[in-house]
């Protein structure tokens, strides 16, 4: 049940991850200095990946092989950390008292994570695999590296490893940084096309726009605490406490990884971590430590595994893989985008009332590039978070998150594509889709633009 094995060199571990420090430094500084990557938002552990892949193997030659080897074990071990406490430190609210909120906002999730999964399924089974005979997960690209983005994307090593597709690991990370890129750029062009065209209500000139930033550097007044501190220094740190927590989850993870294996083979680990840190959280509210579990501690943790994660993972990409596939891989990332592009002008105006430009800008950096894009993306056109999208859009992710854009059924997907076929789980996938949108018609929740326009106005 659990990996008991002796480790065979701790100190050639300690090495690798210092070598990934160096790189995320050499990525932070890079971003501080270049002004133009500082405008395409990339984050510091993306670029220090990229630094690092350019010194390896199939760049300049200076880190060996078993290096990159070692990296390439560790984002299935981070994404684990990284999962592991998303249902720990939150309040699941209450969905009578936010429904009219948060339902367009979880229809636009789902419909848009079902229709990047079953159209690309679905085009890999009936154009790619007879053209470039490619694996039969490989339409599951899309969902792992746009909404999942690169940190499922590491985390999806396990499965595609475990199913006998080794280039899947490197083709999602290059299909991640594909939606990152496009998310920002893309993103930034529909923001500037929005308020060309009337329809970001909370812009205005005196308004600080994401471009306005000269500085990754916060002025202390923007500063914020990591985490608070919950326990006398003679007892434990909090932010030790935070990490036991942590560990209490993944253990419990292991346990429910046994037991579904034995129904479901290749189960990954994280979203089962995820699943133990929901009853860690369930159990501890019922004890007196229960006022002790801090979330920005807990974000804090994840964090810093995430930006691990990224930098190991991109910087052990193997590039012949990639050049490989290029042809297919390429179809498939246009194929992305203009889904994400389409869904974006197709439900935005239908499903959200209210500023709804806002409210499906986000959910736009959400699909191609994570949730950190789409709240840069909100950070631009509403600056003061004085629309309802912020609120909203926060009260949807912990109806959201355990299960689509890296949780749960991103998980399952690749095991589905393998078992039962790419055809037929892209052709269920759509029609969850169609289900959804029968059902946001019925509900009175997808209106035609105009009448969504004059209900809005009139809010």
């Amino acid at each position: 049940m659990f990996p008991t094995e002796t480790v065979d060199n701790v100190e050639t571990l300690l090495f690798a991850v210092v070598v990934l420090g160096i790189l995320l430094l050499a990525g932070t500084l890079i971003r501080i200095v270049a002004r133009p990557i500082r405008r395409l938002f990339l984050p510091a552990a993306l670029i220090g990946g990229a630094v690092g892949l350019a010194f390896g193997p199939y760049g300049a030659g200076l880190f060996p092989e078993s290096l990159i080897e070692t990296w390439s074990g560790l984002p299935g071990v981070l994404a684990t950390i990284v999962f592991a406490p998303m249902l720990m430190g939150v309040r699941i609210p209450k969905v009578r008292e936010t429904y009219r909120m948060i339902v367009p906002q979880l229809l636009f999730g789902y419909m848009g994570a079902f229709l990047m999964i079953g159209v690309p399924l679905v085009v890999s089974a009936l154009v790619l695999m007879p053209l470039w005979d490619v694996d039969r997960m490989f339409g599951t690209l899309v969902d792992v590296g746009w909404p999942g983005g690169h940190g499922t994307a590491g985390a999806m090593a396990e499965v595609y490893q475990e199913h006998g597709w080794s280039a899947g690991v490197s083709l999602g990370l290059t299909s991640a940084t594909v939606g990152l890129v496009f998310g920002i750029t893309v993103g930034m062009a529909l923001v500037n096309w929005g308020v060309s065209r009337g329809h970001v209500t909370a812009f205005g000139p005196a308004s600080e726009t994401a471009d306005d930033r000269s500085s990754d550097i916060l002025p202390e007044s923007r500063r914020t605490p990591i985490g608070r501190t919950a326990f006398n220094k003679d007892l434990v740190d909090s932010l030790t406490f935070h990490v036991t927590l942590v560990a209490v989850a993944v253990l419990i993870g292991w346990v429910l990884q046994y037991f579904i294996e034995l129904v479901v083979p290749g189960m990954p680990l994280f979203p089962l971590a995820m699943i133990g840190g929901g009853i860690v959280q369930a159990v501890i509210g019922r004890t007196p430590l229960r006022g002790t579990v801090d979330a920005a501690s807990l974000r804090t943790i994840q964090a810093v595994a995430l930006d691990l994660l990224i930098v190991s993972a991109v910087a052990s990409i193997h590039l012949p893989l990639v050049i490989d596939n290029a042809g297919a891989l390429a179809v498939l990332m246009v194929l992305a985008a203009g889904l994400a592009i389409g869904f974006f002008f197709l439900a935005g105006p239908r499903l959200f009332q209210q500023n709804w430009f806002e409210q499906a800008i986000v959910n736009f950096g959400s699909l191609t590039g994570v949730s950190s894009v789409g709240l840069m993306l909100l950070r631009t056109v509403d600056p003061d978070l004085s629309t309802i999208t912020g609120k909203a859009y926060a009260l949807s992710k912990p109806f959201r998150s355990p299960f689509i854009g890296g949780g749960l059924i991103t998980a399952l997907v690749p095991i589905l594509a393998f078992t039962r076929g790419p055809l037929l789980t892209g052709a269920i996938f759509i029609a969850l889709f169609l289900i959804l949108l029968l059902a946001a018609r019925l509900l009175g929740f997808w209106r035609k633009p105009a009448k969504a326009a004059r209900v809005a106005s009139s809010v």
